[in-house]
């Protein structure tokens, strides 16, 4: 009877050690590569800060998961960076494409050998991922027209610095043009390229000062470029411009915001912390979890609002650690 006893005894603790070694190889780290552009300007930089902030968060977190955070100066150093990631190992990638064309093939191959691929903010021409997620670039230009519209009475001259000659300027500058044509004594006098660069606005603004005698407000679609028109403005010493309205909501307007600047008293958002909530996404999907308190997991597709950003909620989205 002792005999059967220690037997027994045996088969218990054998059992549980099985189960014990099951249980920890279940319980696996997830390696996640997070591939996103240098910080080439603001925007950028603020991409970065914020994908390494959702590393160091998850870390210290409950989550087995493990990090490697890249940037690359160019399509193709990011495609290389791709590659070494998926050598790795990774289960995930999570990357925000320096150019679609240049990265479209390397990310078919990561999402075809199986990684939980998250494309953020730049869409590829052929879907290749299991969740795409960016901010509205139609609604920031929407948002920016009628904000504006209002702030200037229904009526007034208005100029416009674009960004960059890509299909984002466009659809937020042909929304910002749809909503401005419903207010017929609003005129668009310019509008210009200045490729969402600080010194490159500056010199465009310099210029459409120059060309333009009255200017009441002027729509930049961008932070970064509003400190360059605010400076033409500024050297200028023209005072009738009294609205400029940027966009993205970088830390420093949403800090002139707080404090009440006369001229800049708003933002719209395209937040560079999508790349976060794209790291969030990828460690959702992965571990097959619900999102929240959704009845399904992650989405296939998840388009941020563009959120208008004023005294009234200025410091909800303020961060002053981030770069950007």
């Amino acid at each position: 009877m002792l005999l059967v006893k220690k037997f027994t005894q045996l088969g218990f603790a054998l059992l549980f050690a099985l189960l014990l070694c099951t249980t920890q190889a279940f319980a696996k780290t997830h390696k996640i590569g997070v591939s996103v552009p240098s910080a080439d300007h603001g925007w950028t930089g603020g991409v970065l800060w914020w994908a390494e902030q959702a590393a160091k968060d998850f870390k210290e977190s409950d989550y087995d998961v493990e990090f490697y955070v890249v940037a690359a100066s160019s399509g193709s150093k990011q495609v290389g960076d791709i590659e070494d990631l998926m050598i790795r190992g990774i289960d995930a990638l999570v990357v925000l494409p320096h150019n679609p064309a240049t990265l479209q093939t390397v990310i078919e191959e990561a999402y075809a050998s199986g990684i939980y691929t998250v494309v953020v903010d730049r869409e590829l021409a052929k879907p290749a991922q299991n969740v795409f997620i960016a901010g509205d670039n139609a609604g920031l230009g929407s948002v920016s027209g009628y904000w504006l519209a209002e702030e200037m009475n229904k009526k007034g001259k208005v100029v416009v610095i674009e960004g960059m000659s890509i299909p984002i300027n466009k659809q937020r500058v042909d929304a910002f043009n749809d909503i401005i044509a419903n207010y017929k004594n609003i005129e668009i006098l310019d509008s210009q390229p200045a490729d969402w660069s600080t010194q490159k606005a500056l010199a465009v603004m310099e210029n459409m000062l120059q060309r333009h005698p009255h200017i009441d407000a002027v729509w930049c679609q961008d932070d970064d470029m509003l400190k360059g028109v605010m400076q033409a403005i500024k050297e200028s010493g023209r005072t009738e411009i009294k609205t400029v309205l940027g966009g993205a909501g970088s830390k420093d307007i949403i800090k002139m915001i707080i404090d009440e600047d006369p001229v800049v008293r708003a933002t719209v958002t395209y937040p560079a912390n999508m790349i976060a909530s794209g790291i969030a996404l990828a460690v959702t999907g992965l571990k097959e979890e619900n999102l929240g308190t959704m009845y399904h997991t992650t989405p296939s597709r998840v388009i941020l609002a563009a959120e208008l950003v004023d005294k009234h909620n200025a410091e909800k989205f303020y961060e002053p650690r981030s770069v950007f």
